[in-house]
């Protein structure tokens, strides 16, 4: 739980720039992909994340800019990059603007529950994670190459010279 914004805004910057990285890597050919007919694609995974960055903050009083659970999916990967581009970066104006310290002890409801808007601000960043990785595995069965997140990929320890680790 996160009890100082500027705590908040160094992680939000790491991780959306690590999201924005992977969204970047897709084409609008790999947005099918899906491991099973009853899972979503990976374009339906990239679109709940920048679904989820106006939807969850929302529940907490606070107004910016994103689309609403009912805007239909982008056609194309560009169009699901930028809206979470700008979306990301909306979300981070409203904490820097409207809040100070204080504002993330504040209980706001969140699906029934009573959380501390500084738990929701974790809470979506670890959600993002979360998916992100999902998306990763679905990149690469979608033939894509996927990105650098916390140390380098099997194609990047390749162009170094050194096979990648095995684990």
């Amino acid at each position: 739980m996160f009890k100082h914004i500027e705590d908040f805004v160094a992680n939000w910057q790491h991780e959306t720039a690590a999201t924005l990285r992977t969204l970047e890597m897709l084409t609008d050919e790999s947005l099918g992909q899906q491991i099973t007919d009853d899972h979503r694609t990976l374009g339906r995974l990239a679109w709940h994340l920048v679904q989820t960055l106006h939807e969850m903050p929302s529940r907490t009083g606070l107004i910016f800019e994103g689309p609403g659970e009912d805007t239909p999916m982008p056609a194309s990967a560009v169009s699901i990059a930028m809206q979470y581009k700008q979306t990301s970066q909306a979300l981070l104006d409203a904490v820097q603007s409207n809040w100070k310290d204080e504002n993330l002890l504040v209980m706001s409801d969140m699906y029934g529950d009573q959380w501390p808007n500084g738990l929701m601000l974790d809470i979506i960043i670890r959600h993002e994670i979360h998916h992100r990785g999902q998306m990763t595995v679905l990149m690469r069965q979608a033939g894509l190459h996927a990105p650098e997140l916390y140390g380098p990929t099997k194609e990047q320890w390749a162009e170094f010279g050194a096979p990648a680790p095995v684990i």
